[in-house]
């Protein structure tokens, strides 16, 4: 049932993405339709899907940054590229900021993942959500994404918990991210075991190994709490890249 009461201010991110309360929520793109059995609600007379941030750290990060909410969404109508898609679930609320129904907003979100269970489910769900493509590839190897990218994307998230994860995200940032492009790394300490120390080492380092490569950081996200030993760091790419 969807709920109709009030539940608190109301601020907008974008045409489709808004958080309410202490919720963050996106316009329904399948009226009708959960994907993760998520709450549905009535705002203004349309459906609207809930973000839950034990859900996506994307989610997570943009309810706990301290930077504008708005400036980690992709351009609605853009290109991005997602690595570590997953069964989806980030994905599908993407898709509902960025293309809405029948992708009238004209987004493309090419989402890879290495492991073909997810894949199924990415392309299940780009059935009834167009402007999702499934792509079954290694995060690693950037000449398997070569082809299914039209230039260069503005926006770059990576979720991959695994060892050398900071490397291949540098990697597929330099290959793929335009000049001033933001990149988001989720970074998942214990998968790091290069590292020496804790959950704020491994931060650090990356953070380090992002400067190096010309990025600036603008913030890291602790997700404690949602999601244990992970951070959201997001980066931009320099006016001259790479």
């Amino acid at each position: 049932m969807l709920g109709r009461k009030s539940h608190g201010k109301t601020d907008e991110l974008s045409e489709n993405v808004l958080t309410q309360g202490r919720g963050l929520w996106t316009r329904n793109a399948v009226p009708g339709v959960r994907v993760r059995g998520e709450g549905l609600r009535r705002i203004r007379g349309e459906e609207w899907r809930s973000w839950s941030p034990r859900h996506s750290k994307l989610g997570a990060g943009i309810l706990r940054t301290k930077s504008e909410r708005a400036s980690l969404l992709p351009k609605i109508g853009s290109q991005v590229l997602y690595l570590g898609a997953g069964h989806g679930t980030t994905i599908s609320h993407l898709h509902d900021h960025m293309c809405g129904e029948g992708n009238y907003l004209g987004g493309s979100i090419i989402s890879v993942d290495v492991a073909p269970r997810c894949i199924r489910d990415l392309v299940s769900l780009a059935k009834k959500r167009p402007g999702i493509l499934p792509v079954l590839a290694d995060a690693r190897q950037p000449d398997t994404l070569r082809p299914w990218l039209n230039g260069r994307v503005d926006w770059l998230f990576q979720d991959v918990s695994q060892s050398g994860q900071v490397d291949f995200f540098l990697s597929a940032a330099v290959n793929f991210l335009s000049p001033n492009g933001v990149a988001l790394l989720s970074l998942k300490s214990a998968s790091e075991p290069n590292v020496e120390g804790g959950s704020e080492q491994h931060y650090a380092a990356a953070v380090d190994a992002m400067v190096a490569s010309g990025f600036e950081v603008l913030e890291v996200i602790r997700l404690k709490g949602w999601e244990d030993q992970h951070a959201l760091i997001v980066g931009k790419s320099p006016s001259k890249w790479p």
